[in-house]
């Protein structure tokens, strides 16, 4: 904008800088022209007294000296064929003053000016004094005039031209600031805010999109509120259920109930703390640890049901941008998955690897059937529905500037995690 606003003054200037010169340009070589006819003219009047009354030895030792000092030719034709001062052949003009018995300024043919005066009162009858202006003379001064006024205009041309990239530049930074505020708001730094900076249109705007901001700030803080509200309803039916299966007489069946109930509240915490957190902190964790202590928990379960489960976890820290509980939750969504779509005794394995690229993978691979169409259909979706799971492994990686991919077929299901770096 700031070069589009820059260029359109640098075309109306030139244009007017232009339409300024040509004329003035013209007016300067017909004014040069002009002062040079009437120069010669007020020369050639010297003689007229002196070819008008002066016997024909005296008028001719007159017109040599007058002809020796003159910058121009001058030339005195009298009516008996005698030609004094510089020799030159009667012209047309020369021809018509002698008849009709007046001065005449008509252009030569080389050129330049030929002026012509009618002398009377001699006794062979009229004269006639000629001179000619040359193209030099009559352009005298012209050259260094334009000079002069083509570098004003130019002069006139960068002064405007620097005018107008101040005042763009003073117009186009505030926009620049928006620009970056926006775009600060689009990736969840919602602290950022606008200068009331420029012109009245522009520090409104700056202030409506402060408003916004801040109107997207108590919507997320109502939001987290609600969250937090409802997972504390959540605690009674909880406790309720521990109590239900404290007093089960089957031990085992009493462990595993209470030991679901834990690790449903502990779910429940999570959601907590996880909807009061700010948005603006950043969130990072270390997921070696997450997915060791994770596939640990899970492993309990694999052993129960016959599955043969391999871990290869790279040496940590392996720092991630999610927090714990979030990376914890998504491993879980996985791990979970292929419990549920797999016979048991399917072997599956957990691999963490850092990224060629940069980040960290996570691999969770069965050799199972594959795993359902609508299953990964599902996670690959852009919908809110987290049936599945995959959703909040998807979201999860998507908040670290990753991707989930997952691919089914008959040898079995392979779903990779990239998880970016804080």
């Amino acid at each position: 904008m700031r070069s589009r606003l820059t260029l359109l003054v640098l075309a109306t200037t030139s244009l007017m800088i232009i339409a300024f010169l040509v004329p003035l340009v013209l007016l300067l070589r017909q004014v040069a022209e002009d002062r040079a006819t009437v120069r010669a003219t007020a020369d050639v009047q010297s003689l007229v007294a002196a070819v008008g009354t002066a016997d024909p030895a005296s008028l001719q030792q007159t017109v040599e000296q007058f002809a020796a000092t003159s910058p121009r030719p001058v030339t005195v034709f009298l009516r008996n064929g005698t030609v004094l001062g510089i020799p030159q052949t009667r012209t047309p003009a020369v021809e018509l003053a002698s008849l009709g018995q007046e001065s005449l300024t008509v252009e030569s043919d080389g050129g330049g000016r030929e002026i012509v005066v009618a002398v009377q009162g001699r006794p062979e009858g009229t004269a006639v004094i000629r001179t000619v202006v040359s193209p030099a003379e009559s352009g005298a001064g012209v050259a260094r005039s334009w000079g002069i006024l083509f570098g004003l205009g130019a002069l006139l041309v960068a002064l405007g031209v620097f005018v107008a990239d101040r005042v763009a530049r003073n117009l186009v930074r505030p926009i620049t600031d928006l620009s970056d505020v926006s775009h600060r708001l689009a990736n969840a730094e919602l602290t950022a805010r606008a200068s009331p900076e420029g012109p009245a249109e522009l520090r409104e705007v700056a202030g409506a999109l402060n408003q916004l901001a801040g109107r997207i700030q108590e919507l997320l803080r109502a939001e987290r509120e609600q969250v937090a509200d409802l997972s504390h309803r959540l605690r009674t039916p909880l406790t309720a259920l521990r109590l239900e299966a404290e007093g089960l007489r089957d031990p085992d069946e009493s462990a595993r109930l209470s030991g679901a109930a834990d690790a449903l509240e502990r779910a429940v915490s999570g959601i907590i703390q996880q909807a009061r957190r700010r948005g603006d902190e950043p969130q990072q964790c270390d997921a070696s640890v997450v997915v060791a202590e994770r596939a640990a928990f899970w492993a309990v379960l694999a052993e129960d049901t016959g599955r043969e489960m391999t871990v290869d976890l790279v040496p940590g820290p392996q720092p991630v941008a999610v927090s714990a509980d979030e990376l914890a939750a998504a491993v879980d969504a996985l791990l979970g998955n292929v419990f549920a779509h797999t016979p048991e005794e399917t072997p599956f394995s957990v691999r963490l690897s850092a990224s060629p690229s940069g980040g960290v993978l996570l691999t969770i691979a069965d050799r199972g059937p594959g795993m359902p169409a609508g299953l990964v259909t599902r996670g690959a979706s852009g919908g809110d529905s987290t049936g599945l799971g995959l959703d909040i492994a998807r979201r999860a990686a998507q908040a670290t500037g990753g991707r989930l991919d997952i691919t089914g077929g008959a040898e079995g299901s392979v779903v990779t995690m990239v998880l970016g770096q804080p």
